[in-house]
């Protein structure tokens, strides 16, 4: 018998529906014609075994416990899926070969391979395991991945991955909410201060952020136009561009403080003859987007609709899993496989048909254009988020559904339209020996940005460029002064705060680190930011104002009272490095976790020195409701303790039952 483990029950359906029929559901599993079974997990059927597991002694939360570091490490079956965990066990007995159906990323890796470890499936059987790789439902990509089965050995540096990312986040978690909850305590907290790998630099982010804008002191700042003519009558401006002898009245970013300076520029060159000292005419083009990845999906969503990462990444599930109208939404790839250019009519006539809004769209494309998004060198375990070949009215599809699926969509069109061409032109022009600069594009050929209409303003519509050649003459009619001021930074917003979490790189502090950090190095996964950025809502420690987000006093004072390497990304950025370094199979686990611990030791001596009086300006938590136990969390890439009534509840004193958040 072949057994099929799928990672969620939607996934097993998908499988089943394409294998021999008829089909018998039976208790936790499908049967099929020929024998073979299908069964599923209902996400983690097992979670890290708590401190109090390994002994007993740490239910009670003491400073001379840490750093709780388990020698033979255990995991749980959960008890609300323990009868299908059960269910799968039973099934494996009878097996002889297994396929793995875990989701196509490290963590649905893990999943499936913890569930087979757990159920102590015979060596033989684990040895000889296969993988399907889905991330596409409809019934042709679930047959055509059925047919291509790897052997699951191929994958198994990606499943220690992240079995070491799971470890280390319990490690961190664990140890470190315990340390500070127990030093808010003494200064009279009553709730938990959970610190986490992912989640706490991410606060640090909001609290460094806020505080910027509230020390901001804004500066007047000047800039000369100067009002030009040709000698056919034609207008245009340009700009001074200060020379070094004005570095004296600049600040670091070149800004012209003197007023009296910039006032003396345009006194100077007012009714003045000018000449174009050099110009530089270039033909440009620029290629459309690339299809969605999640976090750049749900950057769009929030600029666009106002939607959390969160609502997204929900109603990418529901599309994906209920409608079976996109593929594997939990994605951090933005290109696809050369082969499925071959699919692109049958995908373009499907959102033809689905979306009357985009219909015109696709039947002005060009599906023998193939964009630069089909690069085999960058897909790994899964590729862009893309529409599927499924016919469906999305009219039938609740507003928020519709309007992810058709944003999409429409960036899975534009790679079957022509590059954005137009033509850019700078002139330098001296006017009284200053150098001013005059700039402006003109739109050639739309090409893709035809899907993307754009409001222009007045300013934007009039910036055009007469006819200019080099050494033209030209008159000065006039120099203004432009009273500028400098801006504070913008407060965070659901779009902007998941931007730097995907590009993290820009908030390192360590030069070195930064330097081998990709643009795409981030904090958390794919599948975890827009829960770990709930998560800090839920406890307390961000807030919204609008679309703002801003941190609450308790989330800027447990910051200001944290080691400044638990506040900033360049630890767990660095993590992430050797966490795919490990996938990659060029890093060993063990020396992995042995620098983490090394890490880990130092915290915990640190927390022991922080004065109590740090915590003070801690809210207390809005009700005294008592805590219930906390579960590991090994999905989040936060702290290893979930929130249950996080900022609501009150830690257990010595000698009861310890406080989870």
């Amino acid at each position: 018998m072949r057994l099929y483990i799928a990672e969620k029950p939607s996934l097993a359906r998908a499988i089943a529906a394409v294998l021999p029929k008829p089909q018998q559901k039976q208790n936790g599993y499908i049967q099929l014609a020929n024998g073979d079974c299908v069964t599923w997990c209902i996400g983690h059927l097992l979670e890290q075994a708590e401190p109090e597991h390994y002994d007993s002694r740490f239910k009670q939360w003491r400073f001379e416990h840490l750093p709780i570091l388990p020698e033979q490490w255990q995991w749980k079956a959960k008890s609300k899926t323990a009868s299908q965990l059960k269910v799968i066990k039973s099934l494996i007995k009878q097996a002889n070969s297994l396929v793995h159906a875990g989701d196509p990323d490290r963590e649905g890796q893990l999943l499936v391979d913890l569930v087979i470890d757990h159920c102590k499936a015979k060596v033989a059987l684990k040895q000889q395991c296969q993988r399907v790789l889905l991330s596409d439902l409809n019934p042709a990509a679930v047959s055509r991945a059925l047919t291509q089965l790897k052997s699951n050995q191929e994958f198994s540096a990606l499943s220690t991955s992240a079995l070491a990312r799971s470890r280390a986040d319990w490690l961190y978690g664990i140890n470190l909410t315990r340390a500070y909850t127990l030093k808010g305590q003494q200064q009279g907290y009553s709730g938990v201060l959970s610190v986490g790998r992912v989640q706490t630099p991410i606060l640090g982010l909001v609290v460094r952020r806020d505080q910027e804008i509230a020390e901001f002191v804004s500066r007047p700042y000047f800039q000369v136009e100067a009002k030009l003519q040709t000698e056919q009558g034609e207008m245009f401006s340009a700009m001074w561009q200060p020379s070094d002898a004005c570095e004296a009245y600049q600040d670091e970013e070149g800004r012209v403080l003197s007023r009296p300076l910039a006032e003396h520029v345009a006194k100077r060159i007012t009714q003045q003859s000018a000449e174009v000292s050099a110009l530089k005419q270039q033909d440009k083009q620029q290629a459309p987007p690339l299809p969605y990845n999640l976090s750049s999906l749900q950057i769009d969503a929030a600029k666009r609709f106002g939607y959390s990462a969160k609502q997204v990444l929900d109603i990418c599930q529901a599309l994906y899993e209920r409608h079976t109208l996109i593929t594997y939404p939990r994605s951090d790839s933005r290109y696809l496989p050369k082969q499925h250019h071959a699919d692109a009519p049958k995908v373009l006539a499907a959102i033809q048909s689905n979306s009357q809004e985009l219909a015109k769209a696709v039947s002005e494309a060009d599906a023998s254009k193939r964009s630069k998004a089909w690069n085999d060198a960058k897909v790994d375990a899964h590729h862009a988020i893309i529409p599927t070949e499924k016919h469906y009215a999305v009219a039938k599809l609740g507003e928020a559904e519709r309007r992810v699926y058709e944003l999409i969509a429409r960036q899975y069109i534009v790679q079957f339209y022509p590059h954005y061409l137009y033509a850019h032109t700078e002139a330098k022009i001296i006017i009284q020996d200053g150098l001013f600069k005059a700039t402006a594009n003109q739109i050639k050929q739309l090409g893709w940005k035809t899907l993307f209409p754009q409001k222009k303003s007045s300013e934007e519509s009039e910036k055009t460029l007469p006819p200019l050649a080099k050494g033209q003459p030209l008159q000065c009619l006039e120099g203004i002064v432009l009273d500028k001021h400098t801006q504070p930074p913008k407060a965070f917003t659901d779009a902007t705060l998941l931007a730097a979490m995907t590009g993290i790189a820009r908030f390192v502090q360590d030069k070195e680190l930064k330097a081998v950090l990709k643009e795409t190095d981030g904090l958390g996964t794919e599948a975890t930011r827009a829960g770990i950025i709930e998560l800090l809502f839920k406890r307390g420690f961000l807030l919204r104002h609008a679309k703002q987000i801003h941190a609450s006093d308790s989330g800027k004072a447990l910051v200001n009272a944290l080691p400044t390497m638990c506040t900033w990304p360049d630890m767990t950025a660095h993590w992430e490095t050797q966490l795919n370094a490990i996938s990659q199979k060029n890093q060993s686990y063990q020396g992995f976790m042995q620098g983490m611990q090394g890490q880990l030791n130092q915290l915990v001596e640190q927390s022991a020195s922080v004065n109590a009086q740090a915590f003070a300006g801690l809210a207390q938590p809005q009700t005294k409701r008592r805590f219930r136990k906390g579960k590991a969390n090994t999905k989040s890439g936060g702290s290893a303790y979930k929130a249950k009534g996080a900022n609501k509840a009150k830690p257990a004193p010595r000698g009861r039952k310890a406080a989870a958040s």
